[in-house]
């Protein structure tokens, strides 16, 4: 595989700096292709705004068709430019992050804000004009994994945990962001108690790590429903004959 792992930890020397050095000596001992961008180390710009196309500020900007212009005109700007070229390299992205406040942090919320641009990420059409999203996208092909620490117990985000079950939590990323580019989107990997970690529980995080990271190429992605299975109704609102009376987010897998 080529893999592209992107960092957002300010910390290297922190539980996830070692877990990414960790899984970085994993992948390549067994023959993969690794490629990293670490956003704190690179002081990723995380704000989109006029600057990424080049915007003549006497004109409105609209954000998505100026992205997608300059995208096609070479006009991104040249950061982004380097991030798309890593996608198209990598078949398989890594996310690695610590959980912040039941999300990602800035820094990588700003990496998705500005490298998936319209016309890029989303916002294609197939050749019937109509809009590739949720299963499939412009980065249809490209496998998903999240590697998430939390401070609290895995009892409290299990599925009657109270800070609400881990997957749940993670929702708008592994299917808003991801399966909705068209990506295949691995089961996440979360890491609890990281706040109060030892050498002991380093090791352990690492062997879950490696579990995963071996599986990497052929392991089964979360079954979400595509829009264009038969699932979905013009109003993009499931059949009321699948998962009958139910309206937790689980309704969206097959």
């Amino acid at each position: 595989m080529n893999v592209l792992w992107v960092f957002a930890h300010p910390e290297p020397r922190s539980l996830n700096g070692a877990l990414r050095d960790h899984g970085t000596a994993t992948l390549r001992r067994h023959g993969h292709r690794v490629r990293h961008s670490d956003l704190y180390a690179m002081r990723w710009n995380p704000v989109a705004g006029p600057a990424d196309v080049a915007h003549d500020p006497r004109e409105p900007l609209r954000l998505g068709p100026a992205t997608e212009h300059a995208r096609a005109t070479g006009a991104l700007a040249p950061d982004i430019r380097a991030e798309h070229a890593k996608l198209d390299w990598a078949d398989t992205l890594v996310l690695q992050f610590p959980l912040w406040w039941h999300g990602m942090p800035a820094i990588l919320k700003g990496w998705f804000d500005r490298v998936f641009v319209q016309g890029y990420a989303f916002g294609v059409h197939d050749t019937d004009g109509r809009p590739r999203r949720y299963g499939d996208g412009g980065l249809t092909g490209h496998r998903a994994l999240v590697v998430t620490t939390a401070g609290a117990r895995a009892t409290g985000l299990g599925p009657r945990g109270v800070h609400g079950d881990a997957e749940d939590v993670l929702f708008p990323l592994l299917h808003g962001t991801l399966f909705y580019s068209g990506m295949d989107v691995l089961p996440p990997l979360v890491i609890t108690g990281a706040d109060r970690a030892g050498p002991a529980e380093h090791a352990r995080a690492a062997a879950r790590l490696d579990q995963r990271l071996t599986t990497l190429p052929t392991a089964d992605p979360i079954p979400y429903r595509p829009e264009r299975g038969g699932g979905y109704d013009d109003d993009l609102v499931l059949r009321p004959d699948l998962a009958p009376g139910r309206t937790d987010l689980a309704v969206h897998r097959t």
